[in-house]
Parts: C-alpha cells; structure tokens; sequence
C-alpha cells in the first residue's frame, strides 16, 4: 500500500454549532477522491462535561496495518536508521491492529476531552492526499525530492505581516 502525502490537522472549537456543515464538506472531498481519512477523531464535551467522540477511518482493518507499519517504519527510520525501520514498521502494524480504528486508542480520546473546555470540542484528523500521488510519482520518476511543503492560511500570513511590520520597525 503506498500511501499519499499525509497531513495532520487539529482543530478547536469554543463553542460548536454541531450543524453537520463541516461533515458534509469532509464527505464531499472524499467522495471526489480528493483525500482519504487516515483517522479522524471529533471529540465533544457538553456543558455538563460529558464526553461524545466519534472516530472515523477510510482505511479498512488491512489497509490500517499497512499504513501503521509504513508510519512505524518511516518514524523508526528516522529514529535508528534500519533497525529502528523494522521495529518500528513492527510497532506501527501491531497498534493499528490493536486499535478498533487505526491510531486513537480509547485513553488517547479521554486524554483529549481532558484538554477540551466544557461546552468545546476538537476535530483531529490524518488525511492522506490522493490527489497529489500521480504528481508525486512523476516528480520522483523524474528525480526529483520534496524539499519542504507547507500549508499558508490566512492566519499564517497575518502573523507574517506583523513579523514584518515589526522587523521595518526596528530598522527604521
């Protein structure tokens, strides 16, 4: 199974409207092909603090394995080089296979709710991009590598503009 670009989002919410809008946009992307949940986990906790979570995974039981072992293997490879590739290509398979969905364990979610303030909620997600794979097996058929990547949101570039503001500040 080779998988796509992965990104990791999570995602804060002080006081939810919980209107399925933002499921309904998630469903339309992947219905398009576009992305392919990994995992994703929204959590909710109520104004009297009890816990509602709901995990979802496009990858079935096999899939999940794989790609916990492709991660593991990756993350290991990083860590300790080829024996850190095999364990952790080892780990990675035995905890998707031991979770219900691949990567959140029933402690991770409870760990979660501790952080979310009473009447908030959280959306974590694994999305892999399937649509960048094509692109990406001609970059490498070509030579080429991904030097870096990043996603820019509005918020980013603000924060880019300050910086600067502030920099011209200081020269000035």
């Amino acid at each position: 199974m080779a998988l796509g670009p992965l990104q990791l989002v999570v995602i804060g919410f002080d006081n939810p409207a919980l209107d399925g809008s933002i499921l309904a946009e998630l469903t339309a992307v992947r219905e398009q092909g576009f992305i392919r949940l990994v995992d994703a986990l929204g959590v909710h906790k109520d104004s009297e603090g009890a816990i509602l979570s709901i995990e979802v995974s496009d990858l079935n039981a096999d899939e999940a394995i794989l790609a916990g072992a492709a991660i593991g293997a990756l993350i290991g490879l990083g860590a300790a080089g080829r024996e850190g590739a095999a364990f952790g290509a080892i780990e990675g398979a035995l905890a998707a296979a031991e979770r219900s969905a691949f990567g959140i364990s029933p402690e991770n979610i409870l760990d979660i709710a501790d952080q979310i303030p009473t009447g908030g909620a959280a959306l974590i997600m694994m999305v892999e991009h399937t649509w960048l794979i094509p692109l990406r097996n001609a970059i490498r058929a070509q030579g080429g590598i991904m030097i870096a990547n990043d996603f820019l949101n509005m918020e980013s570039l603000i924060s880019i503009g300050a910086e600067l503001a502030e920099l011209d500040e200081e020269a000035g």
